[in-house]
């Protein structure tokens, strides 16, 4: 089975409360240097076989009309996963 990975972002001039609150709690806890959070969604669409130009077109398409929302979020990356599985959750490419 193969694995597509879709990243979605809010776009950069929508306001992001969740990533103003995770900023906010990062030097409270320790982790210093950062100056900015922004949130995000990523999906992982898995398919029987290996992952086709036809699986990204469609995964694309998908990624456009139904994951996100075109006024407020824009979509970063349509890839394969390198890992399959539900473990492709953890991809950290």
């Amino acid at each position: 089975m193969g694995s597509i990975v879709v990243d979605v972002m809010l776009k950069p001039e929508i306001l992001d409360p969740q990533g103003q609150a995770v900023a906010g709690a990062l030097p409270r806890l320790g982790f210093d240097g950062f100056t900015d959070v922004r949130q995000g969604k990523r999906f992982v669409l898995t398919v029987d076989g290996d992952v086709t130009d036809e699986h990204l077109a469609r995964a694309r398409e998908a990624a456009d009309r139904l994951l996100s929302n075109p006024v407020i979020e824009d979509v970063v990356a349509v890839r394969v996963s390198v890992e399959a599985g539900p473990a492709a959750a953890r991809d950290d490419s």
